[in-house]
């Protein structure tokens, strides 16, 4: 499945258990060799929500939250029948995320997910006296980049540049992603706001590298924009893979994106014991 190219696989696993979900991420996620996918995410039982995600990174990291794949989760429970509620809660690495699924036919074409507010600060994911930085710079190799650190359950460094497609993101994301000033890594995000408003995103993702889409780095971008007065408090944000649409809510100072969802197809794979 995918959202906005974002793609995972998705296994319910109180069907089909995975003991080693790291190692099994790896081997399917290989283009040529496996299923070919940005990771393997983990659909199962909560006692604190209707149903639980765990995300791994095709090198076998895992993630605490992917905007992505939860509107995938979404569609997959209830295009499945394992719920008749168009409102649910998925139980997450960053805490129990809310979903309204949008649907047409009796099938989820879209959601739109309570992101939670987003975190400016955070001394275990950016080693700066405050733990935060807006419009600060980061060095790398002599080359200076002024960014915005924005945390949606996940760490996030946002650049602002004049024409996105110029940049050299398969050269610059893995140096910025284990730059010091990130003890625990980080994803980049490289944003163009246009004239019309909208904003063009491109994202090197911790662990997976260049993905089409990211649903965490969206908000992130936007309320990046928004903190550095580049836009309002909704913004469209243009990704390789697709659209979303994020709303940084003044009144709960909750992040919510809209996006799609997105079935590529379903099958069987060997499990390797």
């Amino acid at each position: 499945m995918h959202g906005a190219g974002n793609d995972y696989i998705y296994v319910y696993t109180p069907h089909f258990p995975i003991a080693n979900p790291e190692e099994a991420s790896i081997l399917w996620s290989k283009f040529h060799f496996g299923i070919g996918s940005d990771g393997l995410i983990l659909i199962g039982e909560s006692d604190k929500a209707d149903f639980s995600m765990r995300i791994f990174n095709n090198d076998g990291s895992e993630a605490m939250m992917c905007g992505n794949g939860i509107r995938c989760v979404g569609k997959f429970v209830y295009d499945h029948k394992l719920t008749q509620k168009e409102t649910i809660t998925v139980d997450t690495l960053s805490g129990v995320k809310t979903l309204q699924l949008h649907t047409t036919d009796g099938k989820v074409t879209s959601a739109t997910v309570d992101m939670g507010t987003a975190i400016l600060s955070n001394t275990a994911q950016l080693a700066t006296p405050t733990g935060s930085m807006t419009a600060g710079t980061i060095s790398s190799e002599s080359v200076d980049y002024t960014g915005t650190y924005v945390c949606m359950g996940n760490p996030h460094f946002v650049i602002f540049v004049d024409d996105v497609m110029q940049v050299p993101l398969t050269e610059i994301g893995p140096k910025l992603e284990h730059n010091p000033i990130f003890p625990q890594r980080c994803n980049i995000e490289f944003a163009q706001v246009r004239e019309d408003g909208s904003i063009r995103m491109r994202v090197w993702e911790r662990g997976s590298g260049i993905t089409l889409a990211c649903g965490t780095g969206a908000c992130a971008t936007a309320v990046a924009a928004a903190l550095n007065g580049k836009a309002g408090r909704k913004s469209t944000i243009e990704m390789d893979g697709g659209v979303l649409s994020i709303e940084w809510n003044e009144e709960d100072n909750h992040v919510y994106m809209t996006g799609p969802a997105t079935t590529a197809f379903e099958g069987e794979i060997e499990l390797e014991q």
